[in-house]
């Protein structure tokens, strides 16, 4: 099947799933191929996301890493948008092994979590009890500008040196580095990282070239 006949099964089950799950669970379909409008689908729209929004910065991450490669899905992780607390999961949706898009599903949990605070707070005042945290968070108000931002800044750090003390070879790599992530490909990012790097617009090119 094409990529699109398999994202469109899960797309036509937007409907049915959200009505099954009920209001309180916000039901998303994304196409992986086209991260700046990759929402291609949306029931119970909690989240205030509507069709064509971008990835989160978790759908990139997964994206970046390949964790797909290793799971079929993740479940049960925080995350938050509109001062509301989610439970969500995703499932990648693949095409003879390529992730093509992911199914998400992200419940409202603040009214329970409101309503366990007390509770909380009491056994954690009595050393009672610790929390648990999930491995994920995901931030669905995100901005790819954010992104951006952040994503360099990872990048950047991983060198174990302040930025203004790289040398001219270090920053090229670091440069490289952000090429092969597709970080620069993304509107913006060469300017932030111009920013970042403490170099011209016109020596980032330059690095890319060589």
């Amino acid at each position: 099947m094409k990529d699109n006949e398999v994202l469109q099964a899960y797309i036509d089950l937007v409907p049915f799933l959200s009505k099954v799950l009920g209001d309180g669970t916000e039901v998303v379909v994304h196409d992986v191929t086209h991260p700046k409008r990759s929402l291609v689908a949306i029931a119970n729209p909690l989240s205030g996301r509507a069709l064509g929004s971008p990835m989160t910065d978790l759908a990139k991450e997964i994206v970046e890493r390949g964790l797909h490669t290793k799971e079929n899905f993740i479940a049960n992780y925080d995350g938050s948008a509109k001062n509301i607390n989610f439970l969500s999961s995703t499932y990648f949706i693949k095409n003879e092994g390529r992730l093509i898009g992911m199914l998400c599903f992200n419940r409202n949990v603040s009214a329970s979590r409101e309503m366990i605070g007390g509770l909380i707070s009491f056994l954690e005042h009595h050393n009672l009890a610790v929390p648990d945290r999930t491995a994920y968070h995901e931030n669905l108000d995100s901005k790819v500008e954010d992104y951006v931002e952040t994503r360099i800044a990872q990048i950047i750090g991983l060198s174990g040196v302040d930025p203004e003390r790289l040398n001219a070879k270090e920053k090229a790599l670091i440069v490289k580095k952000l090429n092969e992530n597709g970080v620069l490909k993304i509107k913006g990012a060469v300017e932030e990282a111009s920013k970042q790097l403490f170099v011209s617009i016109p020596t980032i090119y330059r690095y890319l070239k060589k």
